[in-house]
């Protein structure tokens, strides 16, 4: 029995370990989309551990430490990430199957070249050789980014933020160019009992008085042009969790408007009208400003209420839902198709279960010379692992082509997630190599490597129109 880290991890298929090694291995990396915080990339900071690399902010793992009940005192209490660490490093090998336990393995070996397998025994001693290798290559931020080649990052910010720290990183000499994504939410979610006081933070920085839901817009605008200036930025992003379109009148939406600033009770109904405006009237300002629109789909936010009151927001409660219908998605795609203002658009749906679907409504407006202009984002969040990444190979590349894919992102908070994109790209190879020694595809390897390179670099340089230089 195998135990130490295989190199040929999830490459079962001959052709695919080929592809793998000589195509897909050595390509560097654009990270569309993630949580890292600027601040942090440019005070570059050396970690201060492994513990700190791995339980700063990882839901994930609080999630997993929490189903073998872990106190809360070592997930996100205040014990020390030494003791955090030896408590998360307890359960790994219990960890069979789940995507962390390979995220881990992979991690330990990019980063530290350590391929055993961690557990409570040896724990403390790979917790002090890490320690040591941390300080000896003076493990930044930035070191982590340059050392897993990584080209471009995209984090993501609210549109009042003043972007201080791209600004700053942008006077910077780095390997890493970070750009950031235009996350307008808190302008969505007009139940939120901030949603007044926000709106005077917007119409504060934007310079534009927010009294109605048209000066709003304007407000936003302002922010997307700001955003675009200040980073060079294409990549906007919208959660919607709960989505139902409902038509409106330009009136009832101004109505519905002055109550939510006024505090007033807003009906389900009115909350629909509103949010049907909203996504309709930024994909028509993400369009005229060339703006990629990814629209993150069918979020359970705060699922345990009694869990957030005790530790936060996105720290570990939030769940999947269906209750967001591809009809209402797909009545907001038409409505700007009809306008003529369709952005290029990314669809992520957390309901894996429901992905083909997805996918044929991607496919069902792509039109007007652009290459895969409304696309399937990589598996996102509860499907990011490989039988997530397999199950959308095997289940959309007859509806949708793979070929076209953006590829893989982290979504992560963690400067170490980056082998995520190895092991997509693992999976991506295996997927092909296996369509080869079926006899499914013999369009020859030529075909194949211009594939990988696109899935893996090349779509989405060109699709976000980032033009990174490969070399």
């Amino acid at each position: 029995m195998n135990t130490t880290f295989d190199e040929e991890l999830y490459l079962t298929s001959k052709t695919g370990r080929e592809l793998y090694h000589k195509y897909a291995e050595q390509l560097p990396i654009i990270d569309y989309h993630c949580h890292l915080q600027p601040s942090e990339i440019y005070e570059n900071k050396e970690f201060e551990d492994l513990g700190e690399m791995w339980l700063k902010g990882d839901h994930y793992k609080w999630r997993a430490m929490r189903t073998f009940g872990i106190d809360e005192k070592y997930i996100t209490g205040d014990a020390g990430y030494h003791d955090k660490y030896l408590a998360f490093a307890s359960i790994l090998p219990k960890l069979a199957g789940n995507p962390i336990y390979i995220w881990c393995a992979l991690e330990l070996k990019r980063y530290f070249g350590i391929d055993e397998a961690l557990s409570d025994k040896n724990a403390e001693e790979i917790y002090q050789r890490t320690k040591a290798m941390i300080s000896r290559e003076h493990m930044t931020r930035r070191w982590c980014m340059e050392h897993s080649n990584v080209k471009l990052v995209s984090t993501t910010e609210d549109p009042v933020d003043d972007l201080r720290y791209h600004i700053a990183l942008k006077k910077e000499k780095m390997f890493s160019r970070v750009v950031t994504a235009f996350r307008p939410d808190k302008a969505m979610f007009l139940l939120q009992d901030t949603f007044s006081d926000y709106l005077d933070r917007l119409s504060d920085v934007s310079g534009v008085s927010v009294i109605s839901f048209k000066t709003m817009l304007d407000a936003l605008e302002a922010r997307l042009r700001f955003f675009q200036e200040t980073t060079g930025t294409t990549v906007s992003d919208d959660g919607i969790p709960h989505f139902t379109w409902a038509d409106y009148t330009e009136a009832e939406i101004e109505a519905v408007f002055e109550k939510a600033r006024k505090k007033q009770p807003v009906s389900d109904h009115e909350k629909d009208q509103y949010q049907s405006a909203f996504l309709y009237e930024m994909g028509r300002r993400y369009s005229r400003t060339g703006y990629v629109m990814q629209l993150h789909i069918g979020t359970y936010l705060d699922a345990n209420t009694a869990g957030v009151a005790r530790t936060g927001h996105s720290t570990g409660f939030d769940c999947t839902d269906d209750q967001c219908s591809v009809t209402s998605v797909g009545e907001l795609l038409n409505r700007l198709t009809m306008a003529g203002e369709l952005p290029k658009t990314i669809l992520y749906p957390l309901d894996g279960s429901k992905i083909e679907t997805w996918a044929i409504l991607a496919a069902g407006f792509c039109d007007n010379g652009v290459k895969a202009k409304v696309q399937l984002g990589a598996p996102w969040w509860f499907n990011d692992q490989a039988y997530g990444i397999q199950r959308q190979f095997e289940a959309c590349a007859s509806l949708y082509p793979v070929s076209l894919s953006v590829g893989m992102l982290t979504d992560s908070r963690s400067f170490i997630s980056y082998p995520r994109h190895e092991l997509y790209r693992r999976v991506l190879c295996n997927y092909l190599g296996e369509l080869v020694d079926r006899g499914e595809y013999f369009s020859g390897e030529e075909a194949l490597k211009q594939v990988i390179e696109d899935v893996c670099f090349n779509n989405a340089n060109e699709f976000f129109g980032f033009h990174v230089d490969r070399k």
